[in-house]
């Protein structure tokens, strides 16, 4: 067993490479124990990469990466031994009961037949799939089977956890169902390592965040020291109708003389500003246009304009050159 004080994960310019394409270009990371770290950064930054990496399922092509202080090359074994994978896609079998999976998968790890059906209680119970341990899988909502993907990959609760995009494509409910569920697992002392889109869900969950982007960090820290990187002072509006939004960033822009970030919600947007006088104009200004605003704060940055500050691009932009398939 490592040492509380010997990091989770810790790599030194771990790279990897698909023909002429470097999925990830140096990446350096030193995450401790017992927290969630999250990687964030849009479709093709190099995150599922990485994972697959220190999850031993690729072997990197440059630099160094230990897992609770085993290397992912050398002692593959032990790092298999200590982890488990949750990818972005379902892995269960649809033809087999909720609990059917899970005993399945508790007797191939070794459990009596008894303690499989016993591990598979208490893991249901815990994602509050009860009710549904005796339906196929197959007739499970998006939400569900996430929880149930998650649920066997704790059959044998791992020390670290790879949650690969776990609530890619999911509702806010189902979302907010897995959002526990990893907070529930970190009270019981898993390290949680989450790579994400979303910058709301690594806001919600995640300790650290190291920012991705083309392969390399290009930025980490707490969400509070990320948010305080790009400015102090940020006006969040939310209207009264999504259509009148266009009109609302064309006047804010030309008001605040400063970009307008069109957010994830139909109806926010915000601007970087610290003007506290030009805002109350304005407000007002967007008043007398007609243009109705139920809400607004001026306090810190966003995530969101976080990550386009550094990276020039929303995170939800997903043009960019997608990751090979490792599989």
């Amino acid at each position: 067993m490592s040492s509380p004080s010997t990091p989770a994960v810790e790599t030194a310019g771990l790279a990897k490479v698909f023909g002429e394409t470097r999925a990830v270009d140096g990446v350096d990371l030193v995450i401790p124990q017992g927290v969630v770290y999250g990687v964030l950064g849009p479709n093709g930054a190099g995150k599922t990469t990485t994972i697959r990496m220190l999850s031993t399922l690729l072997t990197p092509d440059g630099g160094t990466a230990r897992v609770l202080g085993h290397d992912v090359v050398k002692e593959a074994e032990a790092v298999r031994s200590r982890v488990s994978l949750t990818g972005q896609f379902a892995s269960v079998d649809e033809d087999l009961t909720a609990a059917e999976n899970l005993e399945l998968l508790a007797r191939l790890l070794g459990f009596s037949r008894t303690q499989a059906a016993d591990r598979a209680e208490e893991l249901l119970a815990a994602f509050d799939l009860e009710k549904a341990a005796g339906r196929q899988s197959k007739t499970f909502s998006g939400g569900m089977r996430r929880r149930l993907d998650i649920a066997a990959s704790l059959v044998i609760t791992p020390d670290l956890l790879f949650l690969d995009e776990p609530t890619t494509g999911l509702d806010p409910r189902s979302r907010n169902q897995v959002w526990d569920s990893v907070r529930a697992m970190v009270a019981l002392g898993t390290t949680i390592l989450l790579t994400t889109q979303y910058l709301d869900e690594a806001d919600q969950l995640a300790d650290r965040i190291a920012v991705i982007d083309h392969g390399k960090v290009i930025a980490e820290g707490t969400t509070g020291e990320l948010k305080s990187s790009v400015g102090t002072g940020a006006l969040h509006v939310r209207l009264v109708k999504a259509e009148t939004r266009p009109e609302a960033s064309r006047m804010l822009t030309r008001l605040l003389s400063a970009p307008v970030f069109q957010e994830s919600d139909p109806f926010a947007l915000s601007v970087r500003t610290d003007d506290s006088e030009r805002i109350a104009g304005a407000l007002g200004e967007l008043a007398r246009a007609g243009i109705a605003v139920s809400d607004f704060a001026f306090g810190r940055p966003s995530l969101d304009e976080v990550f386009l500050a550094l990276t020039g691009r929303p995170a939800e932009d997903t043009t960019a050159d997608q990751e090979e398939d490792a599989a």
